[in-house]
Parts: structure tokens; C-alpha cells; sequence
């Protein structure tokens, strides 16, 4: 992943879009490196259970723990054992214990199946080689009218190689990104309704950080 600070310069990415990080560990805020902040964009409710794929430093989890409060529940979920390590420290400096993190991909979620109220990420799933699987298991861990409301990095259109180049050249973590149309079909396909996408921070070169979010019908 290569998403150093010196790549997010005007690009709203880390902690930008952050407005509620009192109290959160450094170590959380360090390691951020989203691309927005869709805990405010998922629209928490207390007593809920969320899951964040791609949890990293933990600061999305530790959030989303503060907003379903003591009733409910965070997961974060991460294929990198020393991000997990980072993440537990943090939330135990942090004195936050509704949550619980988890080792494993995005593609595979070590979830039951309808176990969680809403899922979440940032900057992460346009990371993956298989985004339909991430897509695909988002839909099966949610509850029926469970939310998805995530960051992610898209283009305006179809893939072109010359403008992907350039932009990775500056923008490491934008490899991969899905065309909106893209984006919104593996939805579709994955079962979810009431899409919608909202560009939010453009890149250059047709990239752009965006706000999904979708519904698991509720029968």
C-alpha cells in the first residue's frame, strides 16, 4: 500500500475529512490513510454492529464504537497482523472495549452470515484483485436492510492506461479503482439496492475519492 503522506497533499486524504478525532490515540491518527470518513456517511445509530474492512491503525473503528455506543459493537477487520496489534493498543489507550478486531481478507469475511447492522471502509476495497468477493460478502454479513457506506477512490470512467499511470505515479493507494458505472454493477449484482455515489475530492487524471452507499433489501 503505498499511500505515504507526501502522496496526500491535496488530496484530502489521512485525516482530512475528519472533524470528531478528540481523544483518539496518536497512534490511530498516524496510521490513517483513507481517503475520507465514512463513519459520518454510514449514519451510525446506537446499539448497532458495525464492521470496518480494512480497519488498518483502528481510527474508523474506534470511532464507529463511540457512535454505537456501549450497546453496540465495532469489528475491524485486517490481513496485516501488526496493523491488529496497532489497532488493539490503540483502542485499549483509548479505553474503548465494544469493539473487536478480526485477521483476514475482505474477500473472505470471518463473519456469519446477517451478523452486522452496517459495513463500512476506506480507501481499501479498491485496494482489492477481487472486488465483486468484497462486494459479495458485505451483502452476506449484513442483516436484511443492513447499510453499506463506504470510502473508496473511482474513476469517471472507463480505464484508461495512460491517465492509470500517471495517477498511481502519484497516488499508489489509487490503483485498481473501479469506473463509477463499475462500482454501481458489482453492487447491483451483489444484491444491493438505493445506490448511490457521490464524488467528493478530485485527483487528476479522472480520479476521484467518493461516497458509496447501498441497502440490503430488507427481505
Amino acid at each position: 500500500l503505498d499511500c505515504g503522506p507526501e502522496s496526500f497533499a491535496d488530496g484530502g486524504f489521512g485525516t482530512a475529512g475528519y472533524d470528531d478525532l478528540a481523544g483518539l490515540p496518536d497512534g490511530a491518527l498516524l496510521a490513517s490513510l483513507g481517503c475520507g470518513n465514512p463513519v459520518a456517511v454510514a449514519e451510525l445509530r446506537a446499539g448497532e454492529t458495525v464492521l470496518d474492512l480494512g480497519s488498518g491503525g483502528g481510527i474508523d473503528v474506534l470511532l464507529s464504537a463511540r457512535r454505537v455506543g456501549p450497546h453496540g459493537k465495532a469489528y475491524g477487520l485486517d490481513a496485516s497482523t501488526d496493523m491488529l496489534e496497532l489497532a488493539r493498543r490503540n483502542a485499549e489507550q483509548a479505553g474503548v472495549e465494544n469493539v473487536e478486531f478480526l485477521h483476514g481478507g475482505i474477500e473472505r469475511i470471518p463473519l456469519p452470515r446477517q451478523s452486522v447492522d452496517v459495513v463500512i471502509s476506506n480507501c481499501v476495497i479498491n485496494l482489492s484483485d477481487d472486488k465483486a468477493a468484497v462486494l459479495a460478502e458485505a451483502f452476506r454479513v449484513l442483516r436484511p436492510g443492513g447499510r453499506f457506506g463506504v470510502s473508496d477512490v473511482v474513476t469517471d470512467g472507463p480505464a484508461d492506461p495512460v491517465r492509470q499511470a500517471a495517477t498511481e505515479q502519484r497516488i499508489g493507494c489509487a490503483a485498481g479503482a473501479l469506473s463509477i458505472d463499475a462500482y454501481r454493477a458489482l453492487l447491483a449484482a451483489a444484491g444491493f439496492t438505493q445506490v448511490t455515489i457521490t464524488l467528493t475530492a478530485g485527483h487528476g487524471d479522472g480520479v476521484h475519492s467518493a461516497i458509496i452507499q447501498a441497502v440490503k433489501p430488507p427481505i
